[in-house]
């Protein structure tokens, strides 16, 4: 799927900035996005160039995800190789619900409600849980958000402040992985 070139790199940073990928605890009133305003007052979200950008760069980091070979479709996670072979037909409400989840954490005026909430507000780890996502296999997804954000020539300190959010929910993500053994 090709992408825009048009898009400005605001717009670009601001659909990664999770994507989902898809992960820390943070509190309904986005507190980690007020946080982060720069000293022009402006939020991530706002930093990022809203909704249609956020949309944009989540719909090319979920094909890019699907793609890689360590954790798509020719996963050795049998979990995440069967997510990315038989249920495809899930992946645009998927992206849908990524963008809501990144407009929601940057500060954003649209609100993500987890579909199977967990213990906390943004309700990662349920939805998570099944897919036994390792903290190896989480590494290559930001590893595949980073390379997204490269692709899209994102500033060092905007494509670093995605990278850490995104790293925040690492627990949550991989709260159901059982070491083997």
């Amino acid at each position: 799927m090709k992408i825009s070139t048009s898009l400005t790199r605001r717009s670009v940073v601001a659909g990664l900035a999770l994507a989902a990928a898809s992960t820390a605890v943070l509190p309904a009133d986005n507190a980690f996005a007020q946080a982060k305003k720069t000293t022009s007052g402006k939020t991530l979200y706002e930093r990022l160039g809203g909704v249609f950008a956020i949309a944009a760069v989540i719909d090319h980091f979920s094909d890019a995800v699907v793609m890689n070979p360590i954790v798509g479709k020719k996963s050795k996670n049998p979990q995440l190789r069967k997510w990315h072979t038989k249920n495809l037909e899930r992946l645009p409400g998927l992206k849908f619900m990524r963008t809501l989840w990144v407009c929601d954490v940057s500060g954003g005026p649209f609100k993500f409600v987890a579909t199977k909430p967990g213990t906390t507000p943004l309700g990662l780890e349920e939805a998570h849980r099944d897919l036994r996502i390792s903290p190896a296999e989480f590494d290559e997804v930001a590893a595949e958000l980073g390379r997204t954000l490269d692709h899209f020539k994102i500033p060092k300190p905007e494509k670093t402040e995605v990278l850490e959010a995104f790293a925040a929910h690492k627990d949550e993500v991989t709260a159901g992985y059982v070491k083997p053994g």
